[in-house]
């Protein structure tokens, strides 16, 4: 399961990301669910997803799951932390990450899901022994990176997991078109796989990037440690340079060749030209 063309042990970027994602005990009271974006508890962004049905937008965070829309955004979950965090279907979302202060239970929660928008959320599988720190859902599969073990692992029922590779990645996306077919972000640069997540090669003149994703219509894009933000066609075609998030990236989710969210300082981002210009989703 060797990662071809020498790619070698995670350092840097892996450090980037983990300082980004990383459960920290400060900032923030934790009271209810009218809080808007600017609180406290926005702080530690792990994930985006979009709602395919209502266009609103979630961000996973320390302190538990916000809903943005209409220029307001509401914490609808319990106080926990999700430090992965996708969205499955209209109100039908999948996280990782671990309980709420006085919540009981593992350390991590393995793969829970809600079906209700984020308010209730069930354990499904790997309680103790998962924490998926990059979770994707398509084609019927989730994929999910093991912050415990580093294993890179696919489910079809959501229950049972077959190993993929423990390959030294920090973030990952999976074709819409090919569920195969996987991209994914490491020290030594980007690398693609065209089995699953088993191998993985060097995709060469792409720049060194922390997070990428992979809209429904195919557009790629990336941010690195920097901030920087590209887009490609293909993983192995021209990357682009488009603009900047004006800081250190905490998450980035690609929903069309217009609309790429990224998260950085505790705020959910939105560009609506490609990535060439941000705003907040919340109006400061």
């Amino acid at each position: 399961m060797a990662i071809k063309k020498s790619v070698r042990t995670l350092g840097i970027a892996a450090l980037v990301l983990l300082a980004a994602s990383a459960c920290s005990s400060g900032g923030g009271s934790q009271s209810d669910g009218s809080d808007s974006a600017q609180a406290p508890q926005m702080e530690h962004i792990h994930g985006i997803g979009v709602d395919p049905e209502n266009g609103a937008v979630y961000a996973g965070t320390h302190y538990g799951l916000f809903r943005i829309k209409d220029d307001t955004a509401t914490r609808v979950s319990e106080v926990q932390d999700f430090m992965g965090f996708t969205v499955a279907g209209p109100d039908h979302f999948l996280a990782s990450g671990h309980p709420g202060e006085g919540q009981g239970g593992h350390s991590s929660v393995g793969l829970i899901e809600s079906t209700d928008g984020g308010q209730t959320w069930q354990e499904l599988s790997l309680a103790g022994e998962a924490d998926f720190h990059a979770l994707k859902y398509r084609h019927g599969r989730v994929y999910g990176l093991n912050a415990m073990t580093g294993q890179l692992l696919v489910s079809e029922d959501k229950e049972s997991w077959q190993e993929l590779s423990r390959e030294p990645l920090a973030d990952f996306a999976v074709s819409p078109e090919h569920p195969d077919a996987l991209i994914a972000t490491t020290e030594q640069g980007l690398v693609q796989s065209a089995d699953g997540g088993r191998t993985f090669e060097a995709v060469s003149d792409a720049p060194l990037m922390i997070f990428v994703g992979w809209a429904e219509d195919g557009t790629l894009a990336g941010v690195t440690p920097e901030g920087a933000l590209y887009t490609a066609d293909a993983p192995d075609g021209e990357w682009t340079e488009r603009g900047n998030v004006g800081g250190q990236p905490e998450a980035l989710t690609v929903h069309s060749a217009d609309e790429i969210y990224a998260a950085t300082d505790g705020t959910v981002l939105v560009s609506t030209d490609g990535g060439t210009t941000f705003r907040p989703t919340i109006a400061q």
